[in-house]
């Protein structure tokens, strides 16, 4: 009898996925090798022969191609790939409607993040808009493989002696000064592109400093046929007279889409803005036409045959026929058909020369926005820190914050609708959850967001530190309870979500002996009758289990008590979860008479091998169609 399966617990292994593509496409390009740590056979690419497989002629060394790399590139697509063991513990008492909302707030290192959302949301996503730090000479804490505050970062990396003295800053000068921030970018954009739906959207805030580098990386991992636009965005409005050289007015925003529509019928498809009132030059209505306003085209072509050079007779009765080496453009009777709809047009007095009506109600509904982006349009840097000062009672807790306007268009372009996911894995200031709620309240959407933010500390002297705010993710979180607030203050028929689940990334909530029992004697085992970590909730255990399944970690959880024991039911059966330390055969067989997609016990919970088989004949009789596993 097989034993029950157990959950991996760990987030996917990249280059095992990537290394079984490869083995099912060329079979002959994979060889199996031995792993020094564990001794395991596991499967390993041939890369000469891979490269043999993929060109048309005799392939001898490397040759010289057009790419970017710097040092660092290859440990940034390693660290893309290696899996964590790591989970996401809720964090209730800093939420906002837990049990209902499907808003995320992710406390932590936004590669972890990124990581341990792979399985849930791989292709899910429908935007992403990201905020990065600018490289400004300026330090940025995210260090890949850990998960630490500014203070430890520092003093880890010998940036600050133990007296808290500042030893070094990421200037130009440091010879891996552009290296650095690429090699953290690389990894999360990497990581990022896997979450994009096939008809998504990336935009990407930066400054003068990284653009042409964050430019070819994205072309690198998202395909340069997938590149749509550098947009230049007017973040000031006054000129700065003490500037070395020029006055720096904008930002840039760079475009990608996950597949471009030039390139893919189900790619990206671009939102048009909103005419709101405007007439574009060359609309009127001088007969009051019904339809509205209307400009007019001409009715001959350049080709044509004998049955495009008919007679035409005006209102007024002149006759007209096509320009000389001309045709009409239409045959006689869809003429007819077209006169006798008031689609042609004769001039005033009924005389003129033919020419075709084209309703602006008829063409585009909107209009395509430009690449520059002026601040009377998409706000600016004092506006999004006026935004923030509003919300809290004049404090500034930010130098410049994007404007709520400037998310909201963005937001709009990128076609994100009803239920679909929004991305920001530098969450910041948190404008992008704020950008979202208020839009959903004022056109009635179900746009969903997905915030990551590092708890950074707050430097000792700003006001954010004085104002009792410890780290950056205390600031986020607070910030979008007051806008949710705000906003349901401001729509009060609205009954729209500004609720926001906290999941806070931690260590794995099982024990070391669960992924190296090699390495543990038998005294040791004696003493680890379970696998999981004593300091861990039945909800801690929940989440963890939601990201190993794949389960939407936004769905509804509802509590109840079972045959005496706490039974946890995610999204109406979509998961039934009991973390209790026994379990009856009466408990399993009331759970599969329910018949759950998914069931998952915890492994201590059965006290022999033949419990766990009688659970497993009790789910086959009862749901046999339902998957029984155990942490």
């Amino acid at each position: 009898m097989p034993a029950i399966p157990k959950l991996p617990m760990q987030t996917p292994d990249g280059v095992a996925s990537n290394v079984d593509k490869i083995r099912k496409l060329f079979p002959n390009c994979v060889t199996e090798t031995r792993d020094e740590t564990t001794g395991q056979l596991t499967y390993a690419v041939d890369f000469d022969q891979l490269r043999q497989e993929l060109s048309g002629e005799i392939v001898e060394g490397p040759k010289e191609r057009y790419q970017l790399t710097w040092p660092g590139k290859r440990q940034a697509i390693l660290t893309a790939n290696a899996p964590i063991r790591k989970t996401l513990r809720p964090a209730r008492e800093e939420s906002v409607d837990f049990d209902t909302t499907q808003n995320l707030f992710i406390e932590g290192d936004n590669l972890d993040a990124l990581k341990l959302l792979q399985e849930t949301y791989l292709g899910k996503v429908k935007m992403i808009y990201i905020d990065p730090p600018y490289n400004t000479g300026k330090d940025f804490v995210y260090k890949d493989n850990f998960t630490e505050n500014t203070q430890e970062y520092l003093e880890r990396s010998g940036q600050k002696d133990e007296e808290g003295n500042r030893l070094q800053l990421n200037t130009d000068s440091n010879g891996r000064y552009h290296s650095d921030w690429l090699t953290m970018m690389y990894s999360r954009l990497k990581i990022a592109r896997n979450l994009l739906r096939e008809d998504g959207v990336i935009f990407i805030s930066i400054d003068e400093s990284e653009q042409a580098n964050l430019k070819v990386a994205c072309d690198d991992i998202m395909g340069s046929h997938n590149y749509v636009s550098t947009i230049i965005w007017q973040k000031k409005f006054s000129r700065a007279n003490d500037a070395t050289y020029f006055s720096t007015m904008h930002d840039s925003i760079v475009c990608y889409a996950k597949s471009s529509k030039i390139h893919s019928t189900n790619g990206w498809e671009l939102n048009l803005l909103d005419r709101k009132d405007a007439i574009p030059k060359g609309y009127s209505n001088p007969d009051n036409d019904s339809r509205g306003v209307w400009t007019s085209v001409v009715l001959s072509a350049r080709s044509g045959g004998p049955s495009l050079e008919y007679e035409i007779t005006s209102p007024s009765g002149r006759k007209s026929s096509p320009p000389s080496g001309r045709y009409w453009s239409v045959s006689q009777d869809k003429f007819l058909e077209l006169k006798n709809d008031n689609r042609i047009w004769f001039g005033k007095d009924g005389s003129g020369t033919p020419r075709l009506k084209t309703f602006l109600s008829e063409v585009q509904s909107g209009i395509r926005p430009n690449t520059i982006w002026f601040h009377q349009d998409y706000g600016h840097n004092q506006e999004g820190r006026q935004n923030l000062k509003k919300l809290f009672d004049g404090i500034g807790l930010f130098d410049s914050p994007k404007p709520i306007r400037l998310l909201e268009k963005i937001i709009h372009i990128s076609n994100a609708q009803t239920n679909d996911i929004i991305l920001d894995f530098f969450a910041g200031s948190g404008t992008t959850g704020h950008a979202v709620m208020k839009l959903n309240a004022e056109d009635g959407g179900k746009r969903k967001y997905i915030c990551v933010q590092l708890p950074e500390v707050t430097d000792e002297k700003s006001e954010a530190h004085k104002a009792g705010y410890a780290n950056i993710a205390e600031i986020t979180k607070e910030r979008l309870r007051r806008a949710g607030k705000k906003i349901k203050e401001k729509h009060p028929d609205w009954k729209g979500d500004t609720g926001f689940r906290v999941l806070k990334i931690d260590i794995t909530s099982m024990r070391d002996v669960y992924y190296t029992p090699t390495e543990t004697t038998q005294n040791e085992l004696d003493g680890l009758v379970d696998n999981l970590k004593d300091d861990r909730s039945a909800e801690d255990l929940l989440f963890q289990v939601m990201l190993d399944m794949g389960v939407p970690l936004d769905l509804p959880i509802q509590l109840e008590q079972l045959e005496g024991v706490d039974v946890y039911t995610v999204a109406n059966n979509d998961l039934v979860a009991c973390f209790a330390k026994a379990v009856t055969e009466d408990l399993v067989k009331a759970i599969a008479k329910r018949n759950p997609d998914r069931v998952v016990f915890r492994d201590a919970a059965f006290t022999s091998d033949s419990a766990k088989i009688n659970a497993e004949q009790v789910r086959k009789h009862f749901a046999p169609n339902s998957t029984l596993k155990v942490l």
